[in-house]
């Protein structure tokens, strides 16, 4: 809804809601967004999928339900069960919406407090091998020595540069950067897909060195 109502807050701004539940009873802001629609009927559309009435959406249902709009979409943002991100994120992809402009959010617990203060240290088991980092972070290209089985995250928050990040888990994506060259093992990604993997997008607080130099900017 927050983000809903930015984008209307917009003069030019416009949405299309595809917001699947499981009955009429389930629609939580059901009235809100009524009142939306009524205040804006040129600018907010809402299409209804009810579980109770169509079965589960299927990529084919999404596909026509989604394809009049695509020519006017500069974003899909999506959430909601793994199931449902999966379909509308092929059925996204069928109907030619380019990867970069699809937008998912997962809701998960983390397993510890990610600002909490975390040494640099090798893992237990260490993984990967020493190696060079080059580094361009806020327009500041450094080279610094990378141990192995230390994660560039906690590499470079130890010497002091101020790298995002957020969960620590592999789950946010808040830390990915692009690596230029070079290689690294990434210990656990939840977020990246394959074409972001193609493109050299990693997660600095999962990747540890696999290869002697790597080139990393946040820059690009």
């Amino acid at each position: 809804m927050s983000i809903l109502r930015a984008r209307l807050a917009e003069p030019e701004g416009s949405v299309v809601l595809v917001y699947a539940n499981r009955d009429e009873e389930s629609v939580i802001f059901g009235r809100e967004l009524r009142e939306l629609t009524r205040h804006h009927p040129d600018r907010l559309l809402v299409l209804h999928h009810l579980e109770s009435l169509q079965g589960l959406p299927t990529i084919g249902h999404l596909i026509r339900l989604c394809r009049p709009y695509v020519p006017e979409t500069d974003l899909a943002m999506i959430c909601g069960p793994q199931p449902y991100m999966d379909v509308c994120t092929e059925a996204l992809t069928r109907l030619d919406v380019p990867r970069k402009m699809i937008v998912t959010e997962r809701y998960r617990s983390l397993e510890s407090d990610p600002f909490a203060a975390q040494p640099a240290e090798p893992l237990t088991v260490p993984v990967g091998q020493e190696a060079t980092a080059v580094v361009e972070l806020d327009g500041e290209r450094r080279q610094l020595a990378w141990p192995a089985g230390v994660t560039l995250l906690d590499l470079l928050l130890e010497q002091g540069m101020e790298a995002p990040f957020s969960c620590r888990e592999g789950a946010c994506s808040a830390c990915a950067c692009r690596m230029l060259s070079g290689e690294v093992k990434l210990l656990r990604n939840e977020v990246l897909d394959d074409q972001d993997l193609a493109d050299g997008y990693i997660l600095a607080c999962q990747a540890v060195p696999a290869a002697e130099r790597i080139e990393v900017s946040y820059d690009e």
